[in-house]
């Protein structure tokens, strides 16, 4: 079943059918103010932290409420809905409506009874507050009357836990009072006689608003019970049936802010009306309504900046391709997920609370790389920023805070750092992240000096780039197994996977070969011999035993128990038969080319499914070692076979590197949302953002996605399309072209920005091969295999390229 389209022109989702099968969101704003909400205009708001600086109250994993309501009432019928089409829910047989997300907007416009609304959600660039903009039209031929209510729920405290559990604090800090077109919720406004930078308890007054531009507020209420009525929930509250709000506050109550005006509309007239949520103190809550009072169409001016900022960052790289899903994904939506995966880590979402204060170490280095081809500036700030978070002795911190100090902070040798944050040791692979990610900036941009730039550890001293990827090998080095590969420590990348302390990792052993490789070409930049000879020998060393000891006939293991178990060996009952190592030993190239062929075939015969690859098979249940975490999920859930997707991008770069572009293309599109827009009934989630893990063959539920958007998924499937099937493949010089695509396809276009210069790239394919290069031509010359070098970049570079 499909509940809307795609709109590639204006890169909008449109739905048209309000009942999706599960709430359908869009991000607005930045951390500095961050707002989620939903098709149905559920969500919260926050400032700077989904977990300390909640604004706007949500209750998970129910209906999707409360949000953003805005209601409308015929003061003559007495009728009244929403201009979502929940939380009132009208018949939508008399009720039409759509839902347009977009980049940083939604738009939701809905016809009933002769009445069209037009209601737009944004938060305009560089501020911190959002905006819900509406316009409504009488299409109807008589003078229509309309009572026009908007509706934030305030959260009593700022911190989401203390709101929603310790109730005996959170409901006596809290009152609201009305002021001219703006109703102000005070929290802890019994210190209002302590000055700004006074705190008792580590705390002072903050306040937030709803406020109301462009028309008069007729009627007000600051009390949740007070709107809604005892026994009546948001779909019928009280104060919108009765046609006026109680004109009253809340003391020691539930909060919130509603705004009533009265619409008097004649046939064909147009009205709007504009309400603004913030976190502001009651001065800077006037000026900001002002200056919406003051300003004609400042909403859609502020949109227009809100499209060219987020287009001009897309527009750094769009494909034409025969397949309409791979362009949208590429295109706009898979794009658009990676930034906000970038900028939210995995703060908040619908699935997130935001309780997890501070950035994943190896969550936030994988996701730059996904942005680094679209905005390497913004992408090299947060390297240096994760680089700052390295400690001395080469590993990552689990956890960075939001308040992060380099320099200055504890690690997990100290007791405080674990106390603070609940992260008891280091991770065996965050540090190796580091090197695909610096490697990937530095070849978008030929910025080399940056291995130079001066960075400093977390916890003392400093060191430049280059100083900082060795130390990260090194402690790999100095944590290895009695095998002789990197020990599991806490956890790799499969935190579900615990092979102890002193138990090794295939996955890991592989990421610390392919860093060595990475760092090798930096020291041979740097004409560092010594350290050439150095690397080269450790690499030997370690390939040698990841083939003596992982290789298993068709598959290579997933590791060793820090007791010896070998875990993912061909005869065991259950996972036997593991994905990431299949794909990553392609990726760092400790498999040769015919193993490579062997173990994606493995991979395709025992672990595909028309939804992608599962994780691992058999799932765990009755011989899971206790390490084996995974167990605790249903069977064909999460890492217990499930079809966990960000390994999905990986198999479509492995299988890219192997020069199999149909099988690459089958594993996108089995995984892609746009894929599955007709069947969004079985996947559940947005078809426009991928989920962290879609329910494998072992679920009666196979084929249901879950945990959207904040997901590393969006950075791997785009890697593995721009560099796998696409073949964009930069390095110090200049750019290699080597599409691996399905062979079907006879022509593609790419337009990219590259190092000053916009390329655009014309792949022709008469011989329908996967893979090859047959000439290149690059401004009107034909040149030498498939290598673009910098010296032949124009303002406007003009390649063609023929596959054979």
């Amino acid at each position: 079943m499909r509940y809307g389209y795609f709109d590639n022109e204006k890169r909008e989702y449109v739905i048209t059918r309000p009942d999706t099968p599960a709430p359908w969101v869009n991000y607005l704003g930045s951390p500095e103010y961050g707002a989620i909400i939903s098709n149905n205009a559920g969500g919260y708001s926050f400032e700077k932290s989904g977990a300390n600086g909640r604004i706007l109250r949500y209750v998970f994993n129910q209906f999707d409420e409360p949000g953003r309501y805005i209601y409308i009432r015929d003061n003559d019928s007495k009728d009244y809905w929403s201009a979502s089409w929940q939380p009132v829910g009208k018949d939508l047989d008399e009720y039409k409506s759509e839902c347009h997300h977009g980049t940083a907007y939604t738009r939701m416009i809905a016809k009933y009874s002769g009445i069209s609304s037009e209601a737009l959600y944004y938060v305009p660039l560089d501020k911190s507050y959002e905006v819900w903009d509406l316009k409504v039209t009488n299409n109807s031929e008589k003078n229509r009357k309309l009572n026009i209510t908007g509706y934030a729920e305030f959260t009593n405290n700022c911190n989401y836990e203390q709101d929603q559990v310790n109730l005996q604090y959170s409901q006596f800090i809290t009152s609201t009072h009305f002021s001219q077109n703006r109703v102000m919720h005070h929290v802890h406004g019994n210190l209002d006689a302590l000055k700004e930078d006074e705190y008792i308890d580590n705390k002072n007054v903050s306040m937030r608003f709803l406020g109301m531009a462009g028309q008069k507020v007729s009627s007000w209420c600051g009390s949740k019970e007070g709107f809604l009525g005892r026994y009546h929930d948001y779909s019928n509250p009280i104060g919108v049936i009765n046609g006026s709000l109680d004109n009253k506050g809340n003391y020691n109550e539930n909060g919130c802010g509603a705004l009533t005006t009265l619409l008097e509309l004649a046939p064909g007239e147009t009205k709007e009306v504009i309400f603004i949520v913030g976190m502001k103190y009651d001065d800077e809550a006037a000026k900001i309504i002002a200056r919406y009072d003051e300003n004609e169409n400042l909403c859609e001016k502020e949109l227009v900046e809100l499209k060219k900022f987020w287009h001009g960052k897309l527009e750094k790289f769009q494909v034409k391709t025969p397949s309409e899903e791979f362009n949208t994904m590429i295109n706009t939506w898979n794009a658009y997920n990676c930034f906000m995966t970038f900028i939210w880590s995995r703060a908040a979402s619908f699935t997130y609370c935001g309780l997890r204060n501070g950035y994943g170490y190896r969550d936030t280095v994988q996701d730059i790389q996904g942005i680094i081809h679209l905005a390497p500036e913004m992408a090299v700030e947060k390297i240096r920023f994760m680089l700052s978070a390295q400690v001395d002795n080469g590993g990552g911190l689990p956890l960075v805070k939001f308040t992060h100090n380099p320099g200055h902070e504890d690690t997990p040798d100290d007791t405080s750092y674990v106390q603070e944050t609940g992260h008891p040791a280091y991770r065996a692979d965050d540090a190796l992240w580091l090197f695909p990610t610096v490697y990937k900036y530095i070849s978008e941009t030929g910025n080399m000096e940056f291995l130079d730039e001066v960075i400093p550890f977390a916890n003392k001293d400093e060191a430049t780039v280059y100083e900082h990827l060795q130390r990260a090998v090194k402690f790999s080095a100095e944590h290895l197994g009695k095998h002789g590969m990197p020990a599991g420590l806490y956890a790799d990348w499969n935190d579900c996977l615990r092979l102890g302390k002193d138990g090794e990792s295939s996955f890991v052993a592989m990421q610390y070969y392919y860093a060595m490789t990475i760092l090798r070409k930096f020291a041979e930049y740097k004409n560092d011999d010594n350290y050439v000879k150095q690397l080269d020998k450790q690499q030997e060393e370690l390939g040698k035993i990841i083939q003596k000891i992982c290789y298993d006939e068709d598959r290579f293991i997933r590791g060793f128990t820090e007791e010896g178990n070998v875990i993912g060996k061909r005869t065991d009952a259950e996972a036997n038969m593991w994905l990431n190592p299949q794909s990553w030993a392609v990726i760092s190239k400790v498999a040769d080319e015919e193993q490579g062929e062997v173990i994606m075939n493995s991979v395709y015969d025992r672990l595909n499914t028309e939804y992608g690859a599962i994780l691992m098979d058999p799932p765990y249940h009755a011989e899971a070692f206790p390490g084996a975490l995974a167990v605790i999920y249903n069977a064909g859930t999460k890492e217990n076979s499930g079809i966990f997707s960000q390994s999905q991008g990986w198999l479509i770069l492995a299988e890219a590197l192997l020069k199999h572009g149909d099988r690459a293309f089958e594993y996108f599109m089995e995984n892609s949302p746009a894929a599955q827009n007709d069947r969004a009934e079985t996947r559940v989630l947005e078809p426009y953002c991928y989920g962290q893990f879609t329910e494998g063959k072992a679920s009666p539920n196979f084929g249901r996605s879950h945990v959207h958007w904040l997901t590393g998924t969006a950075s791997t499937v785009m890697v593995g399309c721009v560099e796998g099937i696409l073949g964009m493949r930069p390095d110090f010089r200049g750019l290699h072209i080597e599409p691996s695509i399905p062979e079907k396809w006879e022509k593609f276009e790419i337009t990219k920005s590259f190092r000053g210069s916009r390329l655009h790239i014309v792949v022709k394919n008469p011989g329908h091969v996967q893979s090859g290069c047959k000439k290149m031509i690059v401004n009107g010359k034909e040149v030498e295999g498939n290598y673009v070098t910098e010296d032949m970049l124009t303002e406007n570079t003009e390649i063609e390229l023929y596959m054979s």
